[in-house]
């Protein structure tokens, strides 16, 4: 049924994201990143509306996300850069995918991979995340022997990159050296990268010197803040995803009437609880129980008890509710509704996670 779940995604707030985000920042090279289908918002629409609004280039985690932008004729400059053992470099290079490289070993299998061509790469340095990355003890031997492939043909080092841990601007700063160095040493064994890439949207925000010539916008794009003290309205952002239901059952009950599962709470009086169809299969986290803000013909509400798998419920009093009406969970705190943010700081997360989890049971639509 249209509108029972459904995510409206404003496509139109995704161009001017990435406009508004180009602008301030002033890159030459702007890194759209459409992982995890988007962050939830879906990845071939997102990535064409961000396009449109001046980035030059996709990132993806994996390689069967980043051919299925292909898939769908997408022919804009990817990058993708999480391979498991395995991976098929092969198809990756067939469609014109940069990879990311982060060991030796993987340099090596996609120089193999490439076969005749020219596999094009980008060297990801471990700059203190501990994640993935070229680890520092490896660099000027890895530096030297992606410079022997690019001297053969194998290879094409196109970009180096890492990736900050946003802990305190004193890590940063201390990663940002790490990189540098790391530059240095590359440089030294007569590497020339056209991307260099180390800040995501809150260094790009907050952090000048971590631009270099290329950043990676993520959660900034779907007009989220990565930053526990700006909203998205001061940052000049507008939040993409609206997420809503339609009310699937009403009834009145007595003071005193358990609700959900372990009766965390009782009404207080006689009262109107409403059924809201989504539940943590949707994406809506349990942790929330008791505390996510839901808004109801312009009225706020607080989820009362437990979040169920498919299903939570409101206690709207004595208001006038009736089966078939909105209910809007998040979406642009500026029209009067909870932000993705409220509902993660009611489930003690972060506000990419509430975007992403967003279930396939949830209709993405996308209005002109």
């Amino acid at each position: 049924m249209t509108g029972f779940r459904q995510a409206q995604i404003d496509l139109d707030a995704v161009t001017a994201n990435i406009r508004h985000l180009r602008a301030i920042i002033g890159t030459p090279h702007v890194i759209a990143v459409v992982k995890a289908d988007a962050y939830g918002h879906g990845a071939v629409p997102v990535a064409r509306a961000a396009l449109a609004g001046g980035a030059d280039w996709l990132g993806t985690a994996d390689i069967d996300e980043a051919l299925a932008l292909r898939a769908a004729g997408i022919d804009a400059p990817l990058l993708c850069w999480l391979h498991p053992a395995g991976a098929d470099f092969a198809a990756a290079l067939a469609g014109s995918i940069d990879l990311g490289v982060s060991s030796a070993a993987q340099l090596a299998e996609i120089a193999d991979a490439a076969g005749p061509a020219t596999a094009q790469v980008h060297l990801k340095l471990d700059t203190g995340l501990s994640r993935n990355g070229i680890a520092e003890a490896d660099w000027e031997a890895t530096f030297a022997h992606a410079s022997e492939l690019e001297r053969a043909g194998k290879i094409a080092v196109r970009g180096i990159f890492s990736h900050l841990s946003n802990a305190s601007a004193t890590d940063d700063r201390a990663a940002l050296g790490v990189f540098t160095r790391g530059l240095a040493l590359a440089d030294a064994a007569g590497l020339t990268p056209d991307l260099v890439h180390l800040a995501a949207t809150a260094a790009a925000i907050d952090m000048p010197d971590t631009r270099f010539n290329t950043v990676r916008i993520g959660i900034g794009m779907y007009g989220l803040s990565p930053f526990d003290d700006r909203s998205s309205a001061a940052l000049g952002l507008t939040p993409v995803m609206t997420l809503s239901a339609q009310v699937a059952a009403v009834r009145r009950v007595a003071a005193g009437s358990g609700v959900s599962y372990d009766y965390t709470y009782r009404t207080t009086d006689e009262s109107t609880l409403v059924l809201v169809p989504l539940g943590y299969a949707d994406g809506i986290p349990r942790q929330a129980s008791g505390a996510g803000i839901v808004s109801i013909g312009g009225h706020h509400f607080r989820v009362a008890g437990r979040i169920a798998m498919d299903q939570f419920v409101v206690d709207v009093g004595n208001c006038a509710v009736a089966v078939g009406d909105e209910v809007v969970v998040f979406g642009d705190p500026a029209v009067g509704v909870a932000s993705a943010s409220d509902w993660a700081t009611a489930a003690g997360t972060i506000n990419y996670e509430i975007v992403t989890r967003i279930g396939s049971r949830v209709q993405r639509r996308y209005p002109v």
